[in-house]
């Protein structure tokens, strides 16, 4: 590194890279598939678990939301006019609350992943981190 901005300048232009790949791919889901970045994440988590369901707490601490903010995302996913999420009680322990992706829901978030990773690749190669990859090779 050249001066003692070099680190700094770096940081700047990844978290820029950052917020723009994220303003695309929110844009992308919303227009595309009627989901929020934080729905897909949502639809990835429990999709990519064996028994396709989650805790509410498990949710909440992977996607980074309070637990207010959690059960009113939860509640909009499971409404007849989305209808991705099912929630229902744990067996085991009734304080426990499960959601679980439904078929309509898996089948959403299959055709979004698909186009989430094609964006995704399409910036890899020549978008925000190509400049990034510029950045890193000069130093």
């Amino acid at each position: 590194m050249n001066n003692n901005n070099d680190a700094l300048n770096i940081w700047f232009s990844l978290s820029n890279s950052f917020h723009l790949i994220h303003d695309k791919l929110e844009k992308m889901l919303e227009e595309q598939y009627d989901l929020s970045l934080k729905e897909f994440y949502v639809l990835y988590f429990i999709s990519n678990t064996d028994d396709k369901e989650l805790r509410l707490q498990q949710i909440q601490e992977m996607v980074g939301l309070s637990q207010s903010a959690t059960s009113r995302l939860i509640v909009r996913m499971e409404e007849k006019d989305c209808g991705a999420l099912e929630r229902h009680v744990c067996e085991d322990d009734k304080r426990g609350i499960y959601t679980r992706i439904t078929e309509l829901g898996e089948n959403k978030f299959q055709r979004a992943l698909k186009a989430f990773n094609e964006l995704l690749q399409k910036e890899f190669e020549q978008g925000e981190m190509t400049k990034l990859q510029t950045i890193f090779n000069k130093m």
